[in-house]
C-alpha cells in the first residue's frame, strides 16, 4: 500500500465498470482495493443473462489490454456485422455494414454476467484487494485521502475513492454529489427469442410510436430483445401468456424475421435519464451508472462507463510517465470535465431520438422516416455516426 497504509484507489462497486476500473488502475502499478456488497453468481452458458450489451470495439480493446477479452470472446460474444434501423411509420432505412466501414464486425452482443465473471476472475492475479461482502456505511475525506467505514466494521483508507456502485450510488450520496433525473415513463422489456428466419448477424431496431424495439443477434436464430414500452403497456405485455406475447412481438417487428417465440423468462426495468451534476468531490470520483444513466435505445450505457475508465487509466499513465502526481485535483477535474461533457451530449442525444421517434405526432411521423433514409444515403455522415458510437 501507499503512504500511511493507504491504498492508492478504492473502487466501490464490482460490476462491469467497477471491476474493469480496478484492473485498469492495478495494471498501471497502483495499489487497488474494491468493495462490493455480494459476490456475483458464476456465469453459466446454460443460463444466459437477460442483460446484454452491444459492446463497442474500443471497449473490447480495453478489455484486451486487461487480459480479459479473449476469455469473453471464447466463451460467448456474438459478433454483429450489420445494423438496420427503420420506422414503423414508413420512409427510408438506416443501414450500417461492417464491410463498407472496413471492419470485420461492428461490435459484439455480450452478457453482463459473462463480463463480470471474467473480470472478477482476473482480480486476484492483478493484486486487487477485495472487500466482499461489504458495503460502505460512512465516508470522510481531507486533502490527503478518503476514509471509508464498511458495514462489517472494517475501515479502508485510500488516496482516492471511486463510486462505481450504480445509479443509486451510496458513495456518490455520501460525497454530496447531486444528480438530475428524468423519468421516461417507459420500461424496457427484455427476453430471448427464437425466430423462424436467421437474424443475419444483424442488430435490428424498429421505432414504434410506443418506443423502439431492438432485436440483437445472440446465435443464428436466437436474439435478445429490448422492447421499450410505456409503463402500463410494459406491465400488460409482461402479463401476457406466451402465445399472445409471441404474436404481439412478431407483429411489432413487422414479421421481419418471421414468427418469433419466447425461449426465456421475461423481465422489465424502468427507464430514466440520470446525470451527476459533477463527477468529482474532493478525492471522490464517480463513473459509470453512478455518474450517468442513459436511455438504452443506442446500447451505449456500459460503453460510456468503460470510456470513463479508459480516460482515467490514460490520466494515471500520462502522469506517472512524467513522474507527476496522478491524483492532483486539477488532473482529476480535467478528466471529469472531458467525461461529463461527452456523457451529457450522449444522454441528451438519446433523449432527443426517443422523443422524436416514440410518438405519433403527425408532423414528426411524416418527417422522421425521410430523415432516416436521407442519412442512410450519405456515407460520410454514416461513417461519422458509427465512429462516434464505436469510440474509434
Amino acid at each position: 500500500m501507499s503512504r500511511r497504509g493507504q491504498w492508492d484507489a478504492v473502487i466501490v462497486g464490482g460490476g462491469v465498470v467497477g471491476a474493469a476500473c480496478a484492473l485498469a488502475l492495478a495494471q498501471e502499478g497502483l495499489q487497488v482495493a474494491m468493495v462490493e456488497g455480494r459476490e456475483p453468481p458464476p456465469w453459466s452458458p446454460q443460463k444466459p443473462d437477460l442483460r446484454v450489451f452491444a459492446f463497442a470495439a474500443d471497449n473490447a480493446a480495453l478489455l484486451d489490454t486487461l487480459g480479459v477479452w479473449k476469455q469473453v470472446d471464447q466463451a460467448r460474444a456474438h459478433a454483429y456485422r450489420r445494423m438496420r434501423v427503420w420506422d414503423a411509420a414508413g420512409g427510408g432505412e438506416l443501414s450500417f455494414d461492417a464491410d463498407s466501414l472496413g471492419r470485420r464486425e461492428l461490435g459484439w452482443i455480450v452478457e453482463n454476467g459473462l463480463l463480470v465473471d471474467r473480470l472478477w476472475a482476473a482480480l486476484p492475479a492483478a493484486g486487487v484487494q477485495l472487500y466482499c461482502p461489504a458495503r460502505v456505511e460512512a465516508m470522510e475525506q481531507d486533502a490527503q485521502g478518503v476514509r471509508l467505514r464498511l458495514d462489517d466494521g472494517r475501515r479502508v483508507e485510500a488516496a482516492i475513492a471511486i463510486a462505481a456502485d450504480g445509479g443509486e450510488s451510496t458513495l456518490r450520496t455520501l460525497a454530496g454529489l447531486e444528480v438530475s433525473r428524468h423519468d421516461y415513463g417507459q420500461r424496457g422489456v427484455v427476453a430471448y427469442v427464437d425466430s423462424a428466419l436467421p437474424n443475419e448477424d444483424t442488430a435490428w431496431q424498429r421505432f414504434l410510436a410506443t418506443g423502439p424495439l431492438a432485436v440483437l443477434p445472440f446465435a443464428r436464430n436466437r436474439s435478445s430483445i429490448v422492447w421499450t414500452l410505456p409503463d402500463a403497456e410494459g406491465e400488460r405485455v409482461l402479463a401476457l401468456d406466451e402465445d399472445s406475447f409471441n404474436r404481439e412481438l412478431t407483429n411489432a417487428f413487422a414479421g421481419r424475421l418471421g414468427e418469433m417465440r419466447l425461449v426465456s423468462a421475461r423481465a422489465a426495468f424502468p427507464l430514466r435519464r440520470q446525470l451527476a451534476t459533477a463527477y468529482v468531490a474532493g478525492r471522490v470520483l464517480t463513473l459509470g451508472d453512478a455518474a450517468h444513466v442513459v436511455h438504452p435505445l443506442a446500447g451505449q450505457g456500459v460503453n460510456l462507463g468503460l470510456r470513463d475508465v479508459a480516460g482515467l487509466r490514460d490520466l494515471v499513465r500520462a502522469a506517472k510517465q512524467r513522474r507527476q502526481d496522478w491524483s492532483a485535483p486539477h488532473r482529476l477535474q480535467r478528466w471529469a470535465r472531458t467525461r461529463r461533457s461527452e456523457n451529457t451530449v450522449a444522454a441528451y442525444s438519446f433523449d432527443a431520438i426517443n422523443k422524436v421517434f416514440s410518438n405519433d405526432e403527425m408532423h414528426l411521423t411524416l418527417a422522421r422516416g425521410a430523415l432516416l433514409g436521407l442519412a442512410g444515403k450519405m456515407p460520410p455522415l454514416m461513417s461519422m455516426f458509427w465512429k462516434r458510437a464505436s469510440g474509434l
